[in-house]
């Protein structure tokens, strides 16, 4: 097992982890892999199994990360491994249409009326992307509006005051964004409504975008009538509301949470669940908008592997599995996990602070209500590092960042959450000592 505290002590990873910083910047594909904000080596995964992963020292570890989303059905689901294994039998890849896109785009459509049409990426990133072009095109407009902390992927006008990954590191924006590019960007508090009316009053958007549960500042939730107040807000601006469902989408509700909190958002980006685990993003909305995309229009955006046909198998199989019953089952697993962690953090006497949605949780490190980017940064972030770093060393892997989401799974049981609490319950105790 790793050590509590400092350098793992798992000589395959190490070694693995020397090799990748010679040929991969940092040694990771992406950066909070690095696990440098918990202040310890990354950990190289060999394999996964339901709601475990083990790495290439053979070490276990109830998995809170999922892929940071995908994985709502856990690793290595049968229905998405033979829907897999039987698509890659006809072709990886083909270039052209196949009905599975179809499918996949009809499947999207029934589960959220304001999905009309639906266009394939591979990435969240290049889904967000296409919907701004999209937006601005529709619009004629070329400002966006988004929120501190949100993270809607590494779009260089979105690159502004950003969560996830960024937050964690501390950059505010990245060298290599023109200058100009950041400044059609407007960032506003999340959940300040006098700064989202002032900011809609000064400006004509082109596009407001919402993270409808932020998760990349950790789980922030909306407080109530804050979502109806943006869409209306917006749809008075005349920008188009472009609501990011990447996390969300397929998560929280099976129509995502614009069902959760009955928004009709005028486009949608979504990722993670689509793909069932492969490489895939779409963005749809509104016929009227979507049929300005070419070719039906001129608003250019291609992919050699948009639609690819392992992905949409993928996605087709994970979204068969959830139904109502299967969000019932991961609402209670959420709150058992909520409150557990609530419970270890009090007999421990540690001032925790544990938001979640269905699906998504996030512990943090303070005794006040989290409502927005700066009540998130101003967390004791050390604490968690040193928190994450005592459940790694017990064999449970949380997110190694404080501004990402637990992603639950259907794979995980009441036992892991079991042992999950109980393992929390020593670190904090340690961390209290």
């Amino acid at each position: 097992m790793s050590t509590a505290t400092g350098k793992p002590a798992t000589p395959a990873s190490s070694a693995l982890y020397g090799r990748a910083q010679r040929v991969i910047p940092g040694g990771v594909n992406s950066p909070v892999r690095a696990m440098r904000q918990i202040g310890r080596d990354p950990i190289f995964i060999a394999s996964g199994a339901g709601a475990q992963v083990r790495d290439v020292d053979g070490n276990a570890y109830i998995d809170w990360v999922c892929s940071w989303g995908p994985l709502i059905l856990g690793h290595g689901n049968p229905q998405v491994r033979h829907a897999i294994n039987r698509a890659a039998a006809l072709g990886s890849s083909f270039g052209a249409p196949t009905e599975g896109e179809v499918l996949l785009a009809e499947q999207v459509a029934e589960r959220m009326p304001a999905v009309e049409m639906l266009r394939m990426t591979s990435s969240g990133t290049e889904a967000s992307m296409s919907a701004i072009r999209l937006a601005r095109a529709v619009t004629g407009r070329d400002k966006l509006l988004k929120f501190s902390g949100a993270y809607h992927g590494h779009v260089d006008g979105l690159l502004v005051q950003a969560g996830s990954g960024l937050a964690t590191q501390g950059i505010p924006s990245s060298p290599g964004v023109p200058a100009a590019v950041a400044q059609a960007t407007v960032t506003v508090p999340w959940n300040d409504a006098d700064a989202l009316d002032e900011a809609l009053g000064a400006h004509e958007f082109a596009a407001v975008l919402v993270e409808l549960v932020p998760a990349n500042m950790g789980v922030v939730p909306a407080e109530p009538g804050y979502l109806a107040r943006l869409g209306a807000a917006a749809r008075r601006n005349g920008a188009l509301l472009v609501a990011d469902e990447v996390i969300t989408g397929f998560r929280v509700a099976p129509g995502g949470a614009q069902e959760l909190y009955g928004l009709a958002p005028d486009l949608t980006v979504l990722g993670k669940v689509i793909g069932g685990g492969l490489p895939a993003a779409a963005y749809g909305g509104r016929r009227e908008h979507m049929r300005h995309v070419a070719p039906a229009g001129d608003v250019y955006q291609a992919g050699t592997l948009s639609g690819n046909p392992l992905a949409v198998a993928a996605g087709l199989a994970t979204l068969e599995q959830l139904d109502h019953a299967a969000y019932r089952r991961l609402a209670e697993l959420t709150e058992r996990l909520a409150v557990g962690l609530r419970e270890a953090a009090a007999s421990a006497g540690r001032q925790m602070r544990v938001q979640s949605v269905t699906g998504l949780v996030t512990p943090f490190f303070t005794g006040a209500e989290v409502t927005d980017y700066a009540a998130a940064a101003a967390c004791d972030q050390a604490a968690y590092a040193a928190f994450c770093r005592g459940l790694l060393a017990r064999g449970v892997y949380p997110p190694p960042s404080q501004f990402e989401a637990w992603f639950l799974s259907l794979a995980h049981s009441e036992r892991d959450i079991e042992l999950t609490v109980e393992a929390a319950a020593e670190v904090l105790a340690e961390l209290a000592a």
